[in-house]
């Protein structure tokens, strides 16, 4: 049965029979599709951002009306007895000196920076899910192909005894079937293992149990075809880079705010009031009181304190700049780095494939020749077990090719819910 699986153009489907064939597969789009809607790390990130985006409305409020109600009641010892008052005041803004615009440009730029934030935890959060995706397919096939070389060397110790009792193999023969047979038991047993943490972890990342994992995972079609592609793609779109940019940005709004510190401060202020007292068990009003008038505020001396807060602005604002070209090379960094992983994991599939084409070769060879008595149960063993190590090789190589996929996605700014749409 497995040397049908694995000829043809069905080579790698043995490695995909890991449940029943009708049993529902889940897919890495479904993966990413369910992590998105469920994942609570990315709920958080989201929570905040929606915080954030708040900040420029409060910084535009600066500059709006304003208008409040106040009323006391009391005790008045210099001859009135019990007294109170009621009143409205109003405020309007007429000129700020740049504080509220600059406050807006900055609240502004932190929103965009979170924005930026988002996408990176997000594409973070995607990353893993293909990881624990990756790592939960390995592991499944190792556990199947543990029980798959288990059976067969069930087989070929059954075989091994009855040509023994006719005399046609000898009680060595039999043990190092045996021997190689408890191997593989213990392998499984360290398979299972993974298998069970690759489960957990996938479990915790994505917010369901997983059922049997579709390995045939197209090629994003958001993948950059070359070197330079990719890093131009960086530069404009690596969220990472794109936060310390915005970053910059809000901090050179900054700057203009605390400047903004020492200009002068214009505007109306109003205001109507009536009080009450009480005279012979009777509440009595004062004469109604109206005000309207214009209020300046001039900065004439602060101690040197806003001189230095504009200086401190203005480091801060170098600082962040430097930041920005530091993430600009480690970004460069990152997409080399992605591109190199994602080149060796592909030239290493492609020779997984020859390679488990060439092992299922010369197993079916040294099979045949030891039915005619030109190989031994030694050779046998040895090719069983480099067919084993040629369908890991394989599994491996596809595992680490969907993980150097997503690395380069995240590095280039391209991994999101749609990365994987087709």
């Amino acid at each position: 049965m497995t040397r049908r699986l694995l000829t043809g153009g069905t080579l790698l489907a043995g490695l995909l029979m890991i449940f029943p064939a009708q049993a529902r597969a889940d897919t890495l789009r479904e993966a990413i599709a369910a992590a998105y809607a469920t994942n609570p790390t990315l709920a958080e990130a989201r929570a905040r951002q929606d915080a954030l985006e708040e900040q420029p409305e409060q910084a535009r409020a600066q500059g709006r009306p304003t208008l409040s109600a106040n009323v006391d009641a009391g005790y008045d010892d210099l001859g009135r007895g019990n007294a109170g008052s009621a009143d409205l005041r109003a405020g309007l803004p007429i000129w700020t000196g740049g504080r509220v615009q600059s406050s807006v440009r900055a609240a502004s730029a932190d929103v965009a920076a979170g924005e930026q934030g988002l996408r990176d935890r997000e594409a973070a959060v995607l990353e893993t899910v293909v990881m624990a995706y990756a790592d939960l397919l390995f592991s499944q096939e190792a556990v199947e192909v543990a029980r798959i070389g288990i059976e067969r060397l069930d087989r070929q110790v059954d075989e091994a005894k009855s040509r023994f009792d006719l005399g046609e193999a000898t009680r060595t023969d039999v043990a190092q079937l045996e021997a190689q047979r408890s191997s593989v038991i213990a392998n499984l047993a360290d398979a299972e293992a993974a298998l069970a943490a690759a489960r957990a972890a996938y479990l915790a990342i994505v917010g369901r149990e997983p059922r049997q994992l579709v390995a045939d995972v197209p090629a994003p079609a958001l993948l950059p075809g070359t070197l330079a592609e990719a890093k131009a793609s960086a530069e404009r779109a690596n969220p990472r880079l794109l936060e310390r940019l915005r970053i910059a940005d809000a901090s050179f709004a900054r700057i203009a705010r605390a400047r903004a510190e020492r200009s002068p401060e214009v505007g109306l202020v109003g205001a109507y009031g009536q009080g009450l007292y009480e005279s012979g068990g009777r509440l009595r009003r004062y004469d109604n009181a109206a005000s309207l008038g214009v209020a300046i505020r001039l900065p004439i001396y602060s101690g040197g304190l806003y001189a230095s807060q504009v200086r401190e602005a203005e480091a801060i604002f170098r600082a962040d700049g430097h930041a920005a070209d530091a993430e600009a090379r480690e970004t460069m960094r990152t997409v080399e780095t992605a591109w190199a992983g994602l080149t060796a994991a592909t030239r290493r599939e492609n020779a997984s494939k020859e390679g488990l084409a060439a092992a299922q070769l010369a197993l079916d060879g040294v099979r045949a020749e030891y039915e005619f008595g030109l190989r031994s149960t030694i050779d046998i063993l040895l090719a069983e077990q480099s067919y084993r190590s040629a369908q890991l090789a394989l599994a491996k190589a596809r595992s680490d090719v969907l993980i150097a996929q997503a690395a380069l996605l995240r590095a280039t700014g391209r991994l999101d819910r749609g990365a994987y749409q087709g």
